[in-house]
């Protein structure tokens, strides 16, 4: 039998990221699992015993879960490493609003116990692939978790473009540019552009217009088999593509890009079966207070964690939840609650 393995990724610009990477890396050598640590990242965390990696794909390989210790740009930036190998992600939130993170700071020792024990759950996120065309020949190729955006690379002047849906063109745009995004990234740049929030198990692709000068510029949601083409007319000051704000290419007047659904999705690990509306009201504190409904619990609830864990669903109203004795919908009493899984 193969020897367990996790790979740790850490933002080591934070001292408390790092002090919480060394936490992680002890608590998983003690119950005997091999840990490995980026290159990049090993001096800084400093603990003797790792299996150091590059920062390349391969460091992903055969690791069970990669648990990573930041904030969604961190996440993002594993997820670059992980795709390829199927590799779930684990992320602990050391930054703002993590979204994408699956616990907190304060669960953290629960959270590697979870890892030890196997008591997670893992699900597929929807990824983009995209494809920049110039002259009809490829200029380069790339993917996303969150969203591909083409963004003016000139302040002084509006980006003009014109959008296409499965062969088809739909409108012309003067802009500041355009969001093409999941349902993961829904809640990230095109969410501040102005877009839908969409659940996360929603198949679709968004287009956002930025700052568009068109009456008609209102956010698309589109069939995830469709293919969403983005051209550069010609007489407009040069675009450039960032892809979750991270990986970028300079765009010429003329060029094309193209966003399809993913070839590979991302794997995230789940340790909560929590509704995604109860995510959203956490996450942006939502004010819910006056709700007359019933909070239900989760149809197949992962094993119980400690009492800080960060998917107990909020109490509202100042009243106590109740639930079903078999952890079903509760019969109408005027309220209503949905069922919608993040």
């Amino acid at each position: 039998m193969s020897k367990r393995s996790v790979l740790v990724v850490t933002h080591t610009g934070r001292p408390e990221a790092v002090r919480s990477a060394q936490l992680v890396v002890d608590r998983l050598s003690e119950a005997g699992i091999c840990v490995r640590v980026l290159d990049g990242e090993a001096d800084a965390i400093g603990c003797a015993g790792v299996d150091v990696r590059p920062h390349t794909a391969a460091a992903a390989e055969d690791a069970e879960v990669v648990m990573v210790l930041g904030g969604d740009g961190t996440l993002l930036r594993a997820a670059d490493i992980t795709r390829t190998s199927g590799a779930p992600l684990l992320g602990v939130n050391l930054g703002h609003v993590g979204f994408l993170a699956e616990a907190e700071r304060d669960d953290l020792a629960a959270t590697v116990d979870r890892v030890v024990t196997r008591r997670y759950d893992v699900e597929e996120r929807m990824t983009v692939d995209v494809v920049v065309r110039r002259n009809g020949a490829v200029a380069g190729t790339t993917w996303a978790l969150n969203e591909a955006s083409i963004e003016k690379a000139e302040r002084e002047r509006m980006l003009e473009v014109v959008a296409e849906i499965d062969g088809r063109p739909l409108s012309n745009w003067g802009c500041d540019g355009v969001v093409c995004a999941t349902p993961t990234g829904s809640t990230a740049y095109a969410f501040s552009a102005g877009g839908p929030v969409v659940w996360p198990e929603v198949e679709a692709m968004l287009v956002v217009p930025i700052s568009a000068h068109s009456l008609f510029a209102r956010p698309l949601v589109v069939s995830p088999r469709s293919l969403v083409a983005v051209e550069v007319l010609p007489d407009t000051p040069r675009a450039v593509l960032w892809c979750d704000g991270r990986r970028t290419l300079d765009l010429a007047p003329g060029a094309r890009v193209e966003v399809r659904r993913g070839a590979e999705p991302v794997r995230l690990a789940r340790l909560h079966l929590t509704p995604f509306t109860d995510r959203l009201v956490t996450k942006f504190g939502l004010p819910v207070t006056g709700w007359r409904g019933r909070v239900r619990q989760p149809a197949h609830p992962s094993p119980p964690m400690a009492d800080s864990q960060v998917a107990d669903a909020p109490s509202v109203g100042g009243t106590a939840p109740e639930v079903t004795s078999d952890g079903g919908p509760p019969e109408p009493d005027g309220g209503a609650s949905g069922d919608q899984r993040g």
